[in-house]
């Protein structure tokens, strides 16, 4: 990210499974100026990312904040002066993987919010298997 990440472009941002931004980058959750609440799927994504306490205040009064400081409040993974270099680097190391693997555990991830521990460590053991029983298809 850089530029502006306001409203609806926050939202769209915070659905990235990493986030990079310049540190001038400037977000704000934007909805309450126009007397609308927070849609997209950003409440569900952002309750995973901030405290609670944090995301409310940030709501209720639309403040602006910049790159940096979204990295130290949890919406941002890391900043680069230059984010759209850094996410090209690092799609190409996460394409260097086992592709069955990746995908198995960005699901693991994405499921593990709403899971139980019982209920997520069963899910890693069928994800491992599943990798398992695939033919690697990258080559080291």
């Amino acid at each position: 990210m850089h530029g502006l990440a306001f409203g609806g472009g926050f939202q769209i941002m915070s659905g990235a499974d990493i986030r990079i931004a310049h540190p001038a980058t400037r977000l704000s959750i934007m909805e309450m100026k126009w007397g609308l609440v927070p849609d997209m799927g950003g409440v569900a994504l952002w309750r995973t990312l901030v405290r609670d306490d944090v995301l409310r205040e940030l709501t209720y009064t639309n403040r602006e904040f910049t790159g940096a400081e979204a990295l130290h409040l949890g919406f941002v993974t890391r900043l680069a002066d230059d984010p759209h270099a850094e996410a090209l680097a690092l799609a190409r190391e996460i394409a260097s993987k086992n592709p069955q693997a990746i995908r198995g555990a960005k699901r693991l991830y994405n499921d593990a919010a709403d899971q139980d521990a019982a209920t997520a460590l069963l899910a890693e053991s069928a994800a491992q298997k599943a990798v398992l029983r695939t033919p690697n298809q990258i080559e080291a």
